[in-house]
């Protein structure tokens, strides 16, 4: 008889999908769970497609028609928002996308069929540590542990579980003839598949649950050995201590309730101590009533509490308990945790917090008042539905005494850290002194006020008397130099305004023609000066092959008569500027492209030229500029660097565009400011080019190890300053050796 493993296998050779799954140009579907698991939240974000078989292993009722699907690899979780969904056990093939989730990736929008039904795959033992790290998501596991409560759940039960310290939630269908009471501390073996919970705005794992198909996969491996009820009851003082053969069954307590925070804990009392049971029961328990608790042992800041229990009323006649003044001396050394004790201080401070518990619908107040004991500081809480406008009406300062539940923090050794007192009503704080008003600090502090008053009006008084009298000299003094000032103020306006007229006048025509004067030079130097460079290297090159193939020598004679028409058209333009470039259909990378194949044609050199990004138009001083620094560059190579390769690379991004050139000729050394050399204007005129569009210019070379020129245009600065390129603007030019 064939396994689930190797059933699933033969599914996932044999399935051909859904039809129309995949187009003939569509990546590879992914073929399985584990390649699902296996991307990053960005990869499945991609919506990736997935074509994957399994069998059926959790579709709760509640869960809108979402499914897990396990397959040989592993298992994944199946977004199918729909009415129909398929049921634990039935083999689906399914179509869909990837889709990151919010913890493990998982499958989206699917489509499915039905192609068979399966047994459930083997569940996997696990580590309970491995488990609630959530590595095992979306698998049929097997875990065995204790069971700490149940709860009635629509489609079952929902069973606490604890396993080596950890608890895990469960849901499962009740087994045949068993009570959600009769669960509580029996020892079960469960397999189901395993759910993640998490906090989806980050990601982040926060508890983990197995749903459970069937209720034979709910198995109770040892009932509770006997009903903790029926064992005799403990005193509360001697829960922590040895008792030979315990076997972490649930203990058997019985006392008098002195308070309870429905939903979270409650708190019982005897002869010999007290004791903190947490408790998600939500029945009231009044506080003297008698009540019986099952529970389980554990521990919490080194003291012991009752966790999970379990509280049932004797109906004894309810007890009125007298809290008892203790030493400070036993509070220290950390006595009298949980008992209902008595304490008197001085309120320092006090302040109120809402509370809301969600196990017991709880809503509420929680009023906290800081005081300062004989001795000893503590706090007091008391929780209520509504804030007690009597207990706000307790002025700081006052002296009182409260009575209340004595909940203490100790450290290793038994010392107490911190106590706080929990008060089971209003009553239980009763004020015994009420500061009064009239103190010395506040009687020094009026005196002080009140002498400082009458010094300040004394001074002020003098002040003004002075004030005023020098005032009246100032008066009459700035009246006559005022009459005196304004003759002469509109005698000298009217001078400066006639020289700073004149001034303006002659700064903008000097500015003016100092502009066009650097324009049509630069202009000339990168059209006409790199033009004729490109005619004197085919001459060159005629000349030599017109000796020993003359045929071949035409055809670098065509292209500088080539180069020369475009020396004519350039310097037309440089002059006269007659073309506009808005009306032609200029493309910067093609013209690049286009200067360096004429500058290496017919000589060794190999280009390689690559553009990047997405090409669009630029602003024409943009353009044209970076388009001269290229050329200007690439001459510059041709002549001197006796290069055998060049590297161009122009790079269109979202904030800039990057040119880069690179060559592996003799190089040379940089000099720190760019400045002519040998009446060569290369650098210089490139330099003031990326002044205009405030760009980053960066030559690195060094002597036999080629340069490299790196030009970073920030378009948006360059669009900013393209009405004001007349004028120039910053610069970041560097030169460096190579790294």
């Amino acid at each position: 008889m064939p396994t689930p493993r190797t059933v699933l296998l033969a599914l996932a050779l044999s399935a051909t999908g859904l039809p129309g799954i995949r187009a003939a140009d569509a990546p590879a579907p992914l073929p399985s769970a584990a390649a699902v698991l296996s991307l990053t939240a960005e990869q499945a974000s991609q919506k990736r497609p997935v074509e994957l078989t399994g069998v059926v292993t959790a579709a709760e009722p509640d869960w809108r028609g979402q499914f897990f699907v396990q397959d040989a690899t592993g298992g994944v979780f199946v977004e199918n928002l729909a009415a129909d969904a398929p049921r634990p056990g039935d083999v689906v093939a399914i179509a869909g996308v990837s889709h990151p989730g919010a913890f493990a990736p998982i499958v989206s929008e699917p489509r499915w069929r039905i192609a068979g039904r399966a047994p459930l795959p083997e569940p996997k033992a696990v580590a309970i540590e491995d488990l609630e790290s959530g590595v095992e998501d979306g698998l049929r596991i097997e875990v065995t542990g204790v069971v700490r409560a149940v709860e009635p759940d629509a489609n079952g039960v929902a069973v606490e579980v604890a396993v080596g310290g950890y608890r895990l939630r469960v849901r499962t269908p009740l087994p045949p003839a068993t009570t959600p009471a009769s669960l509580v501390g029996a020892q079960v073996r469960v397999r189901g598949t395993t759910a993640t919970h998490y906090n989806a705005a980050l990601r982040h794992l926060t508890a983990v649950a197995v749903y459970v198909p069937r209720a034979e996969d709910f198995a109770i491996v040892r009932p509770e050995p006997e009903d903790p009820f029926l064992k005799p009851a403990l005193p509360l003082n001697s829960l922590a201590e040895y008792r030979r053969g315990g076997t972490g069954a649930r203990i058997h307590v019985r006392g008098v309730v002195t308070l309870q925070r429905i939903g979270e804990d409650a708190y019982l009392q005897d002869s010999t101590g007290g004791i903190r049971l947490v408790s998600a029961q939500r029945e009231a328990l009044a506080a003297g009533e008698t009540v019986e608790a099952a529970g389980f042992l554990e521990y919490e800041n080194f003291l012991p509490i009752l966790r999970d229990a379990t509280l049932r009323k004797t109906g004894d006649t309810p007890v009125r308990l007298r809290p008892h003044i203790v030493p400070v001396a036993d509070l220290k050394a950390g006595l009298h945790h949980a008992d209902l004790i008595a304490l008197r201080g001085k309120i320092l401070d006090r302040s109120s917090r809402p509370v809301a518990r969600s196990g017991g619908g709880y809503r509420g107040v929680v009023t906290t008042w800081l005081i300062q004991g004989d001795g000893l500081g503590f706090t007091i809480d008391y929780e209520d539905r509504a804030e007690d406008p009597a207990l706000g009406a307790i002025p700081v300062g006052s002296l009182v005494e409260a009575a209340g539940v004595g909940f203490s923090e100790v450290d290793e050794a038994g010392k107490l850290k911190s106590l706080k007192l929990l008060l089971a009503s209003p009553a239980g704080l009763r004020v015994l002194e009420r500061p009064s008003w009239f103190t010395p600090e506040r009687l020094l502090a009026g005196v002080g006020l009140l002498s400082v008053g009458l010094v300040v009006v004394v001074l002020w008084s003098v002040t003004v008397s002075r004030k005023n009298t020098a005032l009246q000299k100032a008066q009459k003094e700035l009246q006559e130099a005022h009459d005196t000032l304004e003759q002469k103020v509109i005698e000298r306006s009217a001078q400066l305004q006639v020289e700073m007229t004149a001034r303006k006048t002659a700064e903008v025509q000097f500015k003016a023609v100092l502009a066009e004067r650097t324009r049509l030079a630069r202009d000339l130097h990168d059209t006409l000066e790199q033009t004729l460079t490109g005619i004197a290297l085919q001459l060159d090159a005629a000349a030599k092959l017109f000796a020993t193939k003359p045929a071949n020598s035409s055809h670098h004679l065509e292209l500088g008569r080539n180069w020369l028409r475009q020396s004519q058209v350039d310097l037309r333009r440089s002059i006269w500027d007659l073309r506009s470039r808005e009306l032609e259909q200029f493309d910067l990378a093609h013209a690049l492209q286009q200067s360096a194949e004429h500058l290496v044609h017919g000589t060794t050199i190999e280009l390689a030229f690559n553009a990047r990004g997405g090409k669009r138009a630029l602003p024409e001083v943009v353009e044209e500029n970076v388009l001269r620094i290229g050329q200007e560059a690439l001459t510059n190579i041709a002549k001197h660097a006796q290069a055998k390769r060049i590297a161009v690379t122009l790079e269109y991004s979202a904030t800039a565009l990057v040119l880069r050139i690179e060559d592996n000729g003799v190089g040379f050394a940089p000099a720190p400011t760019p400045t002519p050399v040998d009446n060569h204007f290369g650098l210089l005129g490139m330099a003031e080019r990326a002044k205009r569009l405030s760009a980053r210019l960066d030559v690195a070379s060094e002597p036999g190890r080629g340069t490299r020129i790196v030009l970073e245009v920030p378009l948006n600065a360059a669009a900013a300053k393209a009405e004001k390129a007349a004028s120039g603007g910053e610069t970041n030019l560097t030169k460096r050796s190579p790294s």
